[in-house]
């Protein structure tokens, strides 16, 4: 292990508002929080996710928007959240906590109910696998084990394929479609929801490369088995194929 992540895990774990529970700390332990997340944050508010959080700049960005609820980055990966950790602790956001755990162990950390709002921005599409996709019946039947009644889940994706699959599989399920389209920013969405607007490092690179955003909003309340539809005939993402030597275009190599 390299030492700029050796440095970053260390710093993390001075941090308090970071939870690091990979699955045999939390199989030996388990989660003391679980239920309880009121008293880490000293209020009542409604608690969002963001799955797959990386770096955490969404998670911060919404609480900088935000005070009136809590928002919690999870991801695996403990040197992708470090930067937006360190962020919310040099501004003394009170409102953000990141779990390091895989998502499949959600329920290991929150209670049926506790969970207001989820959001997943810019996954990977899994366009091969389907149990992997974080928006798939798999994965929306554990989000639904910790959804407080209303609770919404939010998609951002430059992938056509996911946003086209994701909005196949709300409606095949009957799940309530709050919010589509297929270009964010051309429909100018982010002047009623501003923040729509936030944008991640990976977003800004899709972007510059001329690629819309899509978002899609549905409701996760019901409790009838959710089925897969038949999604064979949804063309697959190309520009995905490229490097990320390719995405990494000359204007963004300066960027931290």
């Amino acid at each position: 292990m390299g030492k700029n992540k050796l440095r970053k895990f260390s710093e993390l774990s001075e941090i308090d508002f970071v939870y690091q529970y990979p699955y045999g700390r939390l199989a030996e332990e388990g989660f003391p929080w679980r239920g309880r997340w009121h008293e880490v944050f000293g209020n009542d508010n409604p608690i969002v996710l963001e799955l797959g959080c990386g770096k955490g700049e969404y998670t911060v960005g919404l609480a900088r928007r935000d005070a009136s609820r809590n928002y919690i980055g999870i991801d695996i990966k403990g040197a992708r959240m470090h930067a937006g950790a360190m962020a919310a602790q040099r501004e003394g956001l009170r409102n953000v906590a990141f779990v390091r755990t895989g998502i499949e162990l959600l329920d290991r950390f929150f209670a049926p109910g506790e969970v207001s709002d989820i959001w997943v921005t810019f996954p990977d599409p899994q366009m091969q696998k389907v149990n992997k996709r974080l928006t798939g019946t798999r994965f929306c039947s554990m989000y639904r084990r910790v959804a407080a009644p209303g609770c919404m889940l939010r998609l951002k994706t430059d992938s056509p394929f996911l946003y086209a699959y994701t909005a196949r599989m709300a409606r095949h399920n009957s799940l309530a479609v709050a919010a589509d389209t297929a270009d964010l920013y051309g429909e100018d969405y982010t002047t009623a929801e501003p923040w729509l607007g936030i944008r991640t490092h990976y977003e800004q690179q899709w972007l510059e490369r001329g690629l819309s955003i899509k978002y899609l909003a549905f409701s996760l309340d019901g409790d009838t088995p959710l089925c897969e539809p038949e999604a064979d005939d949804i063309p697959k993402d190309t520009h995905r194929s490229y490097s990320r030597g390719y995405i990494q275009m000359p204007q963004m190599l300066g960027e931290n």
